[in-house]
């Protein structure tokens, strides 16, 4: 990308704050051509800025876009708009560019004009997300439901399959140790989902997430992912995160189960492990005074075949899932337990590569730190 010009410390001053937007922003003269675009602009229309200005906008734009009409609107009333939703798809800047869009007028400037893009992708996650913590809290009450409601029988069924079982013939006997080995796992399906019924607020404390994945990678090597390669692209320089070990470790050990055996039937199974800091992402929190700053970026990548793409949406909906004999619960927990964290889980897919994605919080400089447990892991895969 071209390198911004030197200009008069007024100017260069604006231009550094322009250029650290993380949105798109470009300016428009009276003939809709581009006379400025910041480096975020660059990438998005994947070109630099000395090809970008003098051109005009529906260069870059698919034939009839809405955003020309906008233009055209904030032109004749004077006044800014929004409009959401807005798919600027083109061969020029590529497939599912789907943003929202803040258009503003430049009093100085007869018919010139500021434009804001917005990529939906970050805010579509937002939203998933408080569809996923829906989804948590109405299983949350399924399970103290089936918790009093079922249990109870089951344990009498079971109990009676037992004496039965005292007096059968060898027949018999298959047909009550059947029904004691279903009933047992109709139990283990309910203490599943007992775990989404406790609303206690989460002991957090100062986090070395690069431990924790560690431990979860000592784990899932020496058990379900033995012929599975790993690598680590992490941040050396990250802080901690505000959490608690064992159910961040719950979290990822989920998560790279789910790739292990995702990517199980690939030629080289490969899964990443990453950690960055990304600063500048926010998320308003239901009951919360202010928005949350989500700086902490932890993913598990794999090369398996990817998620069908109907699929995608409902993924940490409980009982969706796509394994044969799965519960669909484990996501689910995966999103109640980074809700409850104050973060943000999301799932990126196509085939041949499948992210999850979580954005966290990052532990307050008074927050004590997480000891380190000193024992050995390979007791936890037996």
């Amino acid at each position: 990308m071209s390198k911004p010009p030197v200009q008069t410390d007024g100017s260069s001053r604006a231009l550094q704050v322009l250029n650290t937007i993380r949105d798109p922003v470009i300016l428009l003269d009276a003939d809709n051509l581009i006379r400025f675009a910041n480096l975020e602009a660059e990438y998005f229309f994947l070109s630099s800025s000395t090809h970008l200005e003098g051109r005009r906008i529906d260069d870059f734009l698919p034939f009839s876009s809405p955003l020309i009409a906008l233009i055209g609107q904030v032109r004749e009333e004077g006044s800014p708009v929004n409009e959401y939703r807005v798919d600027i798809s083109s061969p020029r800047i590529g497939p599912d560019r789907i943003v929202d869009i803040h258009v503003t007028p430049v009093p100085e400037e007869a018919g010139a004009m500021v434009i804001v893009f917005r990529e939906r992708s970050m805010a579509d996650k937002f939203d998933r997300q408080m569809t996923h913590r829906g989804a948590a809290r109405s299983v949350t009450g399924l399970a103290a439901m089936l918790g009093h409601e079922i249990k109870n029988p089951l344990s009498g069924i079971r109990g009676a399959a037992q004496l039965l079982e005292l007096s059968a013939n060898d027949e018999d006997r298959a047909l009550t140790q059947l029904i004691r080995a279903e009933t047992d796992r109709i139990v283990q399906l309910v203490d599943k989902m007992e775990v989404f019924s406790d609303e206690r607020p989460v002991d957090r404390q100062a986090v070395n997430i690069h431990v924790v994945l560690d431990r979860v990678e000592k784990i899932a090597k020496t058990g379900f992912a033995r012929n599975v390669r790993f690598s680590q692209h992490y941040d050396p320089s990250l802080p901690y995160v505000a959490g608690n070990q064992d159910q961040l470790i719950q979290v990822f050990l989920n998560l790279v189960k789910n790739a292990a055996e995702a990517c199980g039937q690939a030629d080289r199974p490969h899964v990443k492990l990453k950690t960055a800091y990304r600063p500048g992402i926010h998320l308003s929190i239901p009951g919360a005074s202010e928005r949350v700053s989500l700086p902490l970026e932890f993913s598990v990548e794999d090369n398996g075949p990817g998620v069908p793409e109907d699929m995608q949406m409902h993924m940490f909906d409980p009982f969706i899932t796509t394994k044969q004999n799965g519960s669909g619960l484990g996501l689910a927990l995966v999103a109640k337990i980074v809700g409850d964290h104050g973060g943000v889980i999301e799932c990126d897919s196509v085939p041949g590569r499948t992210v999850f994605r979580i954005l966290m919080p990052a532990a307050p400089p008074h927050m004590a730190p997480q000891a380190v447990a000193g024992h050995d892991t390979a007791e936890e895969t037996a």
